[in-house]
C-alpha cells in the first residue's frame, strides 16, 4: 500500500514538479494550493507526510502545522521556503517539523529527505519481495535466486523495480525511458531494449511480456 503524502505550495509548477518526483518514487501524492483547501484535509487519517509551504496567501505554513498537531495525529512535517532564515528554521523545528528545505532546491533533494524522515517515521522490518520465484530487498536494493544474490547495475535494478511497482501494465519505450532514465535523457530508446536484453538474461524466471510494436509488461 503507498504512503500518503500532501504537497502544500501555491506555485503551481513548483508543486508539480514536487509532486511528480514524489509519484515517481511510488507514493501518492495530493496537492493543495491554498491554505483553506489544505486546512480542510488535516484531519485525513491516512495521510502519513505532509510538506508545507512556509508562505500560504493570508495565511502560513506555520499555522497549518498548528492545526495538523492539534488534530492529534503524530505525522511528520517537511517545511519549505524561500527564506532561508535561522528565525524561520527555529520556529518550525519549535512546532514540530521534522525537516527545513530551502528553495531553490533540488526535487531528488527533497526526496531524498522525505525518504529519510519516512524511515525514521514508519520503522518497519527488512521483509524480501518475492517475484517469480526470485527474493528482492528493494531496501539494499539486492535480488536473490535461492539466497544467492544476482548482481544488477543501477539501471537495471531501476528498471526491474519500475516493473515490479507497476505489474500488469504495459509501459511503451517512451514511458520506460521517463520513468528510469528521466527527462534529461539524450539518447536512442535502443537502450531500453539493451538493458532489458541484460535484466532477462540474469533473470531468466522472470515473466516480462514483449508487445510488438509497443513496449514491455511485467506479468
Amino acid at each position: 500500500m503507498k504512503k500518503v503524502i500532501c504537497v502544500v505550495e501555491d506555485e503551481k509548477n513548483l508543486n508539480d514538479l514536487v509532486s511528480q518526483y514524489l509519484r515517481k518514487e511510488g507514493y501518492e501524492v495530493r496537492s493543495y494550493y491554498t491554505y483553506e483547501e489544505a486546512n480542510a484535509h488535516v484531519t485525513d487519517d491516512d495521510v502519513h507526510l505532509w510538506i508545507l509551504d512556509i508562505m500560504l496567501d493570508d495565511k502560513s505554513g506555520f499555522d497549518l502545522i498548528e492545526a495538523i498537531k492539534y488534530s492529534g495525529k503524530e505525522i511528520p512535517v517537511i517545511f519549505m521556503s524561500a527564506r532561508d532564515k535561522e528565525f524561520d528554521r527555529i520556529i518550525g523545528l519549535e512546532k514540530g517539523s521534522d525537516d527545513y528545505i530551502t528553495k531553490p532546491f533540488s526535487p531528488k533533494e527533497l526526496v531524498l529527505r522525505v525518504n529519510n524522515v519516512m524511515k525514521r517515521t514508519y520503522k518497519t522490518e527488512n521483509k524480501r519481495v518475492l517475484i517469480d520465484g526470485y527474493e528482492l530487498d528493494e531496501e539494499q536494493r539486492k535480488i536473490f535466486d535461492n539466497n544467492a544474490e544476482i548482481d544488477l547495475t543501477t539501471k537495471e535494478f531501476d528498471l526491474l523495480m519500475m516493473f515490479i511497482k507497476n505489474k500488469g501494465i504495459a509501459f511503451s519505450r517512451e514511458k520506460i525511458l521517463e520513468n528510469v532514465w528521466e527527462e534529461n535523457y539524450f539518447g536512442s530508446d535502443r537502450v531500453v531494449d539493451d538493458t532489458l536484453r541484460r535484466l532477462r538474461k540474469k533473470l531468466p524466471k522472470l515473466n516480462i511480456h514483449t508487445i510488438y510494436g509497443y513496449g514491455y509488461r511485467l506479468g
